[in-house]
């Protein structure tokens, strides 16, 4: 078990989650106290952003999918009150363009659910974000491909889903069924 304990005289670094699977993140909180870190929980980027106003975090860990604005959108953000801030994106719905696209905005690693608190302290901790963790040995399905270009496109339109179908030509409800469904595997 990996723990972040404060050096002498310091108070507990602080974790902020933000994440809307209200299970998730209570067990997460209770592995990361356990850990050393003073952990606070958000639901939303909102309530993310209201929290590290008040009180800013060292570390925070962003859901990619939420109600509301992403992780993605809310990455910049936190970065803005403090460009030191550790963030990890954390997503069950990974693709290779999300992850370039959470590097780019600042997050100093990107990591797939399902995921445990040892796998998220590591991943906030470590000195490189690993990217080849997610590009497989063997090629991809016209299927996935086809998953990974609407979500390089749905990035690049800022999670707009109007503007995303637009761009690929698509009828908006048909992405929405789309986007609805998981991952298709590699």
């Amino acid at each position: 078990m990996t723990e972040v304990l404060p050096v002498e005289g310091e108070e507990q670094p602080h974790l902020l989650l933000v994440d809307d699977d209200t299970t998730f993140t209570r067990v997460m909180a209770r592995a990361m106290d356990r850990r050393g870190l003073r952990v606070s929980v958000a639901n939303s980027a909102e309530e993310g952003l209201a929290i590290a106003r008040q009180d800013l975090p060292d570390y925070a860990v962003l859901d990619l999918k939420m109600a509301g604005d992403s992780g993605l959108v809310m990455l910049p953000k936190l970065l803005e009150l403090d460009s030191e801030m550790r963030v990890l994106i954390l997503t069950g719905y990974s693709s290779i363009a999300t992850a370039v696209e959470a590097i780019k905005r600042g997050a100093c690693n990107y990591l797939c659910k399902p995921a445990d608190a040892d796998d998220v302290l590591a991943a906030l901790l470590s000195e490189h974000a690993d990217l080849d963790s997610l590009v497989p040995d063997n090629p991809m399905s016209v299927d996935r491909l086809q998953w990974e270009h609407i979500q390089r496109v749905l990035t690049e339109h800022d999670g707009n889903i109007s503007a995303t179908a637009r761009a690929l030509g698509m009828h908006r409800r048909t992405l929405q069924r789309k986007l609805q469904k998981r991952p298709v595997r590699r």
